[in-house]
């Protein structure tokens, strides 16, 4: 259903099911699958694909140029996964040269006013409170959770099942299955209450705890503790993305908590 007042632009590729409610923009070069509703005063930027079922709210800009000075108009997208809910004033961009696409998985939650630049890479299940702000090529993996008003910086990662406190600065990378919060954002504890929700069992939380004692409560430096890890614990999927995550970190991890480093920061 497409309201007379929207504006479709005859090279826009939209299933026939779509919602488009009054003041919606949509540019050329866009597709928008089966099931998904837009919203009043939507805006649908040339390089946006939609999947089935999303439902995007009002004042919603998607697919915006990036606001990245080396952008030089090449062709990008910005591709947002089934069953996600973008809710009002999110803006995404898409991507650049860097890595020619900016994308959204499926099921997941961006709250109002949440930002998303280029080439970002957000995964499944995540949820981004109100405001977050992402810079650009990021990556946001699987089942995240990012408490409002965040701020992550540029090329920073965000492990799975990773819950970050509201007002967050993340300069650093986030490995899995963690809490984070404080002034200077640190490592709070294994996240086991979302890990029960997704079924982790206590044998699974409990090797977790046991990977993140040895790298944020041993003394050992990230190195050391991952040789450790690696030494001293059986093998298994939560383990080893663990040792990968850290391994791979271009900007290095967060910190473990240290009462004395937060008074010197106050």
């Amino acid at each position: 259903m497409k309201q007379p007042l929207a504006y479709i632009h005859p090279e826009a590729k939209v299933a026939p099911n779509v919602v488009i409610e009054p003041f919606a923009t949509i540019d050329k070069n866009v597709v928008i699958e089966e099931g998904t509703t837009i919203g009043s005063n939507v805006t649908i930027l040339e390089g946006s694909r939609i999947g089935k079922n999303c439902k995007i709210f009002p004042g919603a800009v998607i697919g915006a140029i990036p606001q990245d000075l080396k952008f030089a108009g090449e062709d990008t997208t910005a591709e947002i996964g089934d069953n996600t809910t973008i809710r009002e004033f999110v803006t995404i961009n898409r991507g650049t040269k860097a890595k020619n696409r900016t994308v959204i998985g499926k099921n997941s939650l961006l709250m109002a006013y949440v930002h998303i630049a280029h080439d970002t890479v957000v995964g499944n299940n995540v949820i981004l409170v109100n405001s977050v702000q992402v810079a650009g090529e990021v990556i946001i993996d699987d089942y995240a959770i990012i408490g409002g008003l965040s701020a992550i910086h540029q090329f920073v990662r965000v492990g799975s099942h990773v819950m970050i406190s509201g007002g967050s600065l993340v300069g650093k990378d986030v490995p899995p299955f963690i809490k984070a919060g404080r002034a200077k954002l640190s490592y709070a504890g294994v996240n086991s209450i979302g890990l029960r929700r997704r079924k982790f069992s206590n044998e699974q939380i409990r090797d977790i705890q046991n990977c993140y004692r040895m790298l944020f409560q041993s003394n050992l430096n990230n190195s050391d503790a991952v040789e450790r890890i690696e030494a001293e614990l059986p093998a298994s999927n939560e383990r080893d993305e663990i040792i990968l995550f850290v391994k791979n970190s271009q900007r290095g991890i967060i910190k473990g908590y240290n009462p004395d480093r937060e008074k010197d920061s106050n």
